[in-house]
């Protein structure tokens, strides 16, 4: 191929021309290098400034995500962070490894699944769902402070039986914890009142706020054409609060589970009343921004990273109102009630709700409305 478009060699090109060439370019070539150490330098100071310079970090997506949802449950008009109340995640288990996890209170650890003495999470679902409550990095927990404890009854594939998720929430009562959360569910037996079926999670959730439990499960995520009828099992049990989805305009997340609060014969469901129609309360559900056992972060959509804001929003309320917690000595199912009353009372609706919304439940969770009606 030809060196130069009409055919001339470079040699034949006059020596005259290529040394105007040069100083020509020579101021341009000056100007372009002092921009590049002028924004190079910049960015280092940028990255100093950060607590991990050289380190991997969450997308500006992630981190404004973050900021959106926490405007919008009112995190940030709150000071508390949970000190001295107790919360059981049962999941997949945890990642203590992950730098966002550096400062959590974790207080007890139970593997229900391979029986390991030292905490892991082999499917992720686990750590994502910790961070968002205890993370204390560039995930900014909803309560980070809280003395936590992780069963772990789901296995790497992020299954479990029902009967290993009941055995996870019998041992956190046992730990003396106020609150379980549970960002799991599954569709109930046909027939769920069968006597020979064994022990089940509705039945251990159930035994827990006998106690003042508070016990928080996620609505599902089988909203739209495929929604089968009703909020999953065991949100579906009168006393569970069961937290549906929004996205980041505050709008019902699409995938989030539809609540059946008329009664069916098949299967059975009873109908519903106030303070206890399903879901009762939604969450941030739609691109959340999480950690993950990889040691980084992600994106994810589903009504379990809804769940465990409000499991945050009610460890800041027990913070302030120990008196309400177990660890108070007064807790009840009366106490439970009381609480799901206030979160129905507080939360904020739709602009043109009226009253409860099968999809949208009482509203959106409001945690310093919430903490200032018990004042």
């Amino acid at each position: 191929m030809d060196s130069t478009s009409d055919n001339q060699s470079f040699d034949e090109i006059p020596e005259a021309t290529l040394l105007s060439h040069n100083e020509s370019l020579r101021p341009i070539i000056g100007i372009l290098l002092a921009i590049t150490v002028v924004l190079a330098a910049g960015y280092l100071i940028a990255l100093v400034i950060e607590e991990n310079p050289f380190g991997v970090r969450p997308t500006s997506e992630a981190l404004e995500a973050q900021s959106v949802y926490q405007d919008l449950v009112q995190i940030d008009e709150v000071s508390g962070d949970g000190t001295g109340v107790k919360v059981c995640i049962v999941d997949s288990g945890i990642d203590t490894s992950h730098p966002d996890l550096s400062g959590m209170n974790l207080v007890a650890w139970q593997d229900f699944v391979g029986n390991q003495d030292t905490p892991y999470d082999d499917q992720g679902h686990g750590t994502s769902m910790a961070g968002i409550l205890v993370g204390d990095g560039y995930i900014e927990g909803v309560a980070p402070n809280v003395e936590l404890v992780i069963a772990k009854a789901l296995s790497e594939n992020g299954s479990g039986e029902d009967s290993i998720v009941a055995e996870a929430i019998d041992w956190c009562v046992d730990q003396g914890v106020q609150i379980i959360s549970l960002s799991l569910g599954g569709a109930p037996g046909l027939i769920p009142f069968n006597p020979f079926s064994g022990r089940d999670s509705s039945d251990a959730a159930s035994d827990a706020i006998d106690l003042g439990i508070v016990v928080i499960a996620a609505a599902g995520n089988d909203g739209g054409p495929d929604d089968d009828g009703d909020v999953a099992h065991p949100s579906s049990e009168r006393l569970v609060i069961s937290v549906g989805g929004t996205t980041q305009t505050g709008e019902h997340w699409s995938g989030s589970s539809t609540g059946d609060n008329n009664g069916n014969l098949f299967p059975l469901i009873l109908p519903r009343s106030e303070p206890h129609q399903k879901p009762e309360i939604v969450a941030p559900a739609e691109s959340v921004p999480v950690i993950n056992n990889q040691g980084t972060w992600q994106l994810v959509d589903g009504t379990s990273a809804a769940t465990v804001y409000v499991t945050g929003a009610i460890a800041l309320l027990l913070e302030q109102n120990p008196e309400l917690g177990t660890n108070g000595g007064q807790a009840s199912q009366d106490t439970v009630i009381q609480i799901k009353q206030a979160i129905m009372d507080t939360a904020k609706p739709t602009p043109t709700q009226d009253g409860h919304d099968d999809d949208y439940g009482y509203g959106m969770i409001q945690i310093a409305n919430l903490l200032d009606s018990f004042l």
